[in-house]
């Protein structure tokens, strides 16, 4: 598996727990235990996912990183971490939000797409 591979594989798998983190507890609102409880504890569950998040991040930069070895410079790393994080975010929102995608949406993912064509453009 080469170091590029492996640090989009684990760039998506850290945006995974990442988009858990932030945006599950708004589907939990739905379950009467979970909407009395206090922000700070929902605050400290949405850490605990975070957690994993840095513990696949982390390692994903460092692999990725240039000057350890890997294939990115840091802004393409950036860039194509925001990406995942898009695609990640429309899977989990249609996924488990029921969102439909619109046009613009899709426009808008386009754009990004363009923005990793540039970053790496020499």
């Amino acid at each position: 598996m080469t170091n590029g591979f492996l640090t989009i594989l684990l760039l998506s798998i850290s945006n995974v727990f990442m988009t858990i983190a932030w945006y599950g507890q708004l589907k939990l609102r739905e379950f009467s235990w979970f909407e009395s409880l206090p922000v700070f504890v929902v605050i400290l569950m949405s850490w605990g996912v975070a957690f994993f998040e840095y513990c696949v991040q982390v390692p994903a930069n460092r692999i990725g990183f240039r000057e350890n070895g890997g294939p990115f410079s840091l802004i393409q790393l950036k860039v194509i971490q925001e990406v995942i994080t898009l695609v990640i975010f429309i899977i989990f929102s249609m996924v488990v939000f029921r969102i439909t995608i619109r046009w613009n949406h899709i426009v808008a993912m386009l754009l990004l797409i363009a923005a990793v064509y540039f970053v790496f453009k020499e």
